[in-house]
């Protein structure tokens, strides 16, 4: 069983920020290293970590994380995810390998903000784990600062997970290759067929 809670497994490469989420093509040996704020070559140029004094993400896990608000068997494998509070990070249990057949979105704690619509530009804080190895491959958490994007710059697993629900809900997903990076993304560890995992807070929405 791999307990993926905090970022300080993940080997954070050249395209490390905002990676999972992005769909540019990162894996190409001509992608230009950016600042250490934001790293990722985003499609959508328009990527940038948000600002501001609250613009924070928890980088520490809760003392005592309780009772997942998820637990999903997969076809092959289990996860539980406990979503991030206001002062810490989420948890994110895999027992790998960790496998979908069909992506799947859980509420784990519902906002009361405006609903997230497909084509919005959100901030969010997010961990993503890969279901194979349980080991997180990209974290604003660890970087303490949410990232900012358009939902129709990001991969399918993503966009789905987010519209729909409402400003300050923390959600989780579990999404097959296919909605994620069915070719694999080298630089960040994932494999094709790779399910992933990813964490997320909703801070806003426009």
């Amino acid at each position: 069983m791999n307990s993926s809670r905090v970022p300080s497994t993940v080997a954070l490469a050249a395209c490390a920020a905002s990676i999972a989420v992005t769909l540019a093509a990162c894996g190409s040996d001509t992608t230009p290293s950016a600042s250490k704020t934001s790293t990722a070559p985003a499609v959508a140029s328009s990527l940038t970590q948000a600002a501001g004094p609250d613009a924070t993400c928890p980088t520490a896990p809760p003392a005592t994380p309780g009772a997942p608000e998820w637990t999903l068997p997969g076809a092959t494998g289990s996860v539980a995810v406990t979503g991030s509070t206001d002062t810490a990070a989420p948890v994110v249990t895999v027992t790998a390998p960790f496998s979908v057949t069909a992506t799947q979105v859980q509420t784990l704690q519902a906002g009361t903000g405006p609903v997230v619509a497909p084509t919005a530009s959100v901030s969010v804080c997010y961990m993503g784990v890969n279901g194979r190895d349980g080991n997180v491959f990209d974290s604003s958490y660890q970087r303490g600062e949410p990232a900012d994007f358009p939902l129709d710059g990001v991969v399918p697993g993503f966009q789905k997970a987010i519209a729909g629900q409402k400003v300050g809900s923390t959600v989780a997903v579990a999404m097959v290759s296919a909605d994620g990076y069915p070719d694999g993304q080298p630089r960040a560890g994932i494999l094709p067929g790779d399910t992933l995992v990813f964490a997320i807070k909703i801070l806003s929405a426009s």
